[in-house]
């Protein structure tokens, strides 16, 4: 399989990129990906995005050292529910030795856990974003006010995990994507009668194939829209696409 990530700041963020992405072994056949839009209102909003994926990647490391260790295998779901309760516990952690208030842990968050060997995956979304299954599209809209985990850090995790919806299984895949709501926000600042609509673009990111061969695939994209469409991203933007090739 081959993976693709671009991660851009947008172009009305003057300072940081507030959006985060994850991609990280978790298992001889598994991939730990996420990506992460930190509340452009909480305090800080980058700090967010940026220590749930760094957290994640720790979370993965000692994952995929475990199982290499005991050699067992561990079913996705089940694993991607221990994944977000040791998320959920570290930064209870870190909350209390910092200090940090609530409003400093705002970000939404796609998280999955891919078999790149038997094309199967597991998902759950906390707040918005977008997931993209072999041109089917997936969309988690909440009318800009994101259900951020950062809410839920006291609640009792079965309870609130058993009470999450956002939830999706993929099977057989051959083109799998998951992106922050950015994607929406590509406008022509030039020409307005020009402007794309939302299903070209990511019809263009997420589905369209041409230049794949190239590893930075998705910054050639977008470049390619700014170049020679005159389309920028607004907001920020992570997107992780993951294309099987034995079935391209």
């Amino acid at each position: 399989m081959k993976i693709y990530k671009t991660l851009h700041i947008g172009e009305f963020h003057t300072n940081h990129c507030e959006d985060f992405l994850v991609d990280e072994q978790i298992a001889a056949d598994e991939k730990l990906i996420a990506v992460l839009d930190g509340c452009t209102m909480g305090t800080e909003s980058v700090f967010a995005s940026m220590l749930y994926g760094k957290i994640l990647r720790n979370i993965a490391k000692n994952k995929f050292y475990e199982e290499f260790v005991s050699d067992k295998t561990v079913d996705l779901k089940l694993k991607l529910k221990e994944v977000v309760k040791l998320l959920i516990e570290e930064t209870k952690q870190i909350k209390n030795q910092l200090g940090l208030e609530t409003n400093e842990l705002l970000s939404t968050l796609i998280i999955g856990i891919v078999n790149t060997k038997d094309s199967k995956a597991e998902f759950l979304t906390i707040g918005d974003g977008l997931i993209c299954n072999d041109g089917e599209l997936i969309e988690y809209e909440q009318n800009d006010k994101p259900d951020y985990l950062g809410y839920h850090l006291g609640d009792n995790f079965e309870d609130w995990y058993k009470n999450q919806h956002q939830k999706q299984s993929v099977s057989e895949f051959k083109d799998l994507s998951i992106c922050t709501d950015g994607i929406f926000t590509f406008k022509n600042l030039e020409n307005k009668a020009k402007q794309k609509s939302e299903n070209e673009i990511i019809e263009y990111l997420l589905i369209d194939n041409k230049d794949s061969e190239f590893d930075n695939f998705l910054d050639r994209k977008i470049r390619l829209l700014k170049d020679m469409y005159n389309h920028i991203v607004t907001d920020d933007i992570a997107i992780i696409r993951i294309k099987n090739e034995c079935h391209n």
